[in-house]
């Protein structure tokens, strides 16, 4: 009797200590659930490119971001949100920046896709928080520490392993991710992922992607709560929309129309996935300080790694496995530092 009702006690304290840490901790558990579903959007992304006439980078993102916006504008009417197309009159300026900056770094993370490993991708964009700390600092007057820029120098040499410039490191710069093929039985010889010219600009265009990010995330800053997080969304989703559509035409791309069931099933999930994370991330960033919001968006990397692992079958080369520490340490390093400069107020 007595052994049943400590257990009954023991059951109940570890219930309580678990929602307790979970009330403490929300804005950080909904951040990093966040990630799973965009490490599981850029699965999606890469295994639409190894299909037979891929989908252009720019038709992927007008239909991921159509299926966004359209969530988004249904949701903001739903709730009442004001102002639901343009956003809030003082800060409409900032929401097309927000917007068009956006979407270089999508475009930026899904080309990449097409010649980078998943890890590696992933990893590239966690340069963002290290560079928006100094746009922070030149636009917005924020402070930036000789620390961080120690982490910006070093987190540059980790991309340069990532990346393995042929006139740098030339025949170790062709060197693929290692993956196990299996057919019919039989374990094929691992491939490049295209070649060392192809991966250059692939991280070129990620870099790229970073200057967007930064663009996207300093007008954030900059709007603060003068507009609702669903108004930053919809523009976001909007101005891709519309640069990708101008892009397109421009460019003459060919569009391709999808005439296998997994082509429909992957578009789908990628918006579906992309939506659902963007919700997580908005509420999450809402609910936490930026140093522990900013931790939890690393967390996409070891999800990267593991789903690269089940799906692909692949394993990143050793001078990208050691770039890719090199980025996380050098992150991670500023993150914690912004959390012992500003406390979470208790």
């Amino acid at each position: 009797m007595n052994d049943s009702g400590n257990r009954d006690s023991w059951w109940k304290r570890s219930l309580s200590g678990v929602k307790d840490f979970a009330d403490r901790n929300t804005g950080l558990l909904l951040v990093a659930s966040s990630q799973i579903f965009g490490a599981l959007q850029n699965v999606s992304v890469k295994t639409l490119n190894s299909l037979d006439d891929p989908v252009p980078t720019l038709e992927l993102v007008v239909v991921r971001m159509s299926m966004t916006w359209i969530c988004c504008i249904i949701y903001m009417h739903w709730r009442g949100v004001p102002d639901p197309f343009l956003g809030p009159k003082g800060v409409r300026s900032l929401l097309i920046l927000r917007g068009f900056s956006g979407f270089f770094g999508l475009f930026g993370m899904y080309y990449s896709l097409n010649y980078l490993s998943l890890s590696d991708a992933t990893v590239l964009t966690f340069l963002s928080p290290l560079t928006t700390a100094v746009a922070g600092a030149i636009i917005l007057k924020e402070k930036f520490t000789l620390k961080e820029a120690l982490a910006g120098a070093c987190s540059f040499f980790g991309v340069v392993l990532i990346a393995r410039p042929e006139f740098l490191f030339g025949a170790a710069s062709a060197a693929p991710d290692v993956g196990h093929v299996v057919d019919a039985g039989q374990v094929l010889s691992p491939t490049p992922k295209g070649t060392p010219a192809q991966r250059l600009g692939a991280v070129g265009v990620a870099l790229l992607g970073v200057l967007g990010a930064t663009g996207a995330y300093t007008s954030i800053r900059a709007i603060g709560k003068r507009a609702h997080a669903m108004h930053s969304m919809v523009a976001f989703s909007a101005y891709c929309v519309v640069a990708a559509s101008i892009g397109l035409f421009v460019q003459g791309t060919h569009i391709v129309i999808p005439r296998r069931i997994e082509w429909v099933a992957l578009l789908l999930l990628i918006g579906f996935v992309g939506f659902i994370g963007q919700i997580l991330m908005t509420n999450g960033l809402q609910r936490e300080t930026a140093g522990r919001g900013t931790m939890a968006v690393y967390t996409q990397i070891i999800y990267a790694i593991a789903f690269e692992r089940i799906f692909f079958h692949t394993t990143p080369a050793a001078l990208s496995i050691v770039g890719t520490v090199i980025i996380m340490t050098s992150a991670i390093y500023v993150a914690v530092s912004h959390l012992s400069c500003n406390p979470e107020p208790r």
